[in-house]
């Protein structure tokens, strides 16, 4: 069985070797044996235990509780949960990065699309991406709300042709202008559109919107600000009242 120095435990687990003996002194990692030179000696146990108080002092957790943790009966359970937490706070951690990463890679692909970088280039491009996920998750609501309303005209078509009943689309029709305009109501109520020329960000009227020719990021629309007419950027625009 292998046995280590107090220069080989630091090493193997990045601390000092007066860390290490700074440990046996409080009682947590008491060394198995001891040299005939009076040296310390550490086994395989010990390097586990050495790395487990490791852990623990990076969770900041004082030597007093250190020890009493390793003093329980069955201290793998604690340990197991603090574990558990310290994963949950990483995995988190990592989450924020990536999205911040994703963030920063957008900004840099829509950079490349400008001809000319300015501040208020990157300032359209970061409200964009501010409330790209609110603008995705309203327009899912619209589509699941308008399922059963494109599940009753299949139904209406059909029991028209087959039975030649067809009151049932005429109910259809009405529920369908309802259903049209109370959602386009509602969607154009909480966008608003960046100008790409003066850069000023404004909500048209529910006519222009509704009729204008677009595409999913972008409608072609006059600015009130510049007089510009052309596509303009749809963003976000419900927090604010």
């Amino acid at each position: 069985m292998s046995k280590y120095t107090t220069g080989e435990m630091a090493k193997l687990c990045s601390v000092t070797v007066r860390t290490v003996q700074y440990y046996d002194t409080r009682g947590i990692l008491i060394p198995s044996e001891l040299s005939e030179g009076g040296r310390r000696l550490y086994s395989e146990e010990d390097l586990k235990r050495m790395k487990i108080i490791c852990f623990l002092r990076e969770l900041d957790l004082p030597i007093d509780a250190i020890s009493q943790i390793l003093q329980e009966e069955h201290p793998e359970k604690v340990i197991g949960l603090l574990i558990e937490q310290q994963e949950a706070v990483l995995s988190e951690e990592i989450a924020g990065k990536q999205e911040k990463l994703e963030k920063l890679q957008e900004l840099k692909n829509g950079l490349k699309n400008k001809d000319e970088v300015s501040l208020e280039t990157i300032g359209d491009i970061a409200v964009y991406m501010e409330g790209r996920k609110k603008l995705k998750k309203m327009r899912l609501m619209m589509i699941l709300t308008g399922l059963p309303v494109t599940a009753f005209q299949w139904f209406a078509i059909i029991l028209w042709i087959v039975r030649g009943i067809w009151w049932p689309f005429v109910l259809w029709a009405v529920i369908a202008a309802v259903w049209g305009t109370l959602v386009s109501r509602y969607y154009f109520s909480h966008v608003k559109y960046i100008c790409p020329e003066c850069h000023e960000v404004f909500r048209p009227s529910l006519k222009e919107a509704f009729w204008a020719n677009h595409n999913p990021t972008a409608r072609k629309l006059t600015c009130p600000q510049c007089g510009h007419k052309g596509f303009c950027v749809e963003i976000w625009g419900g927090d604010e009242k």
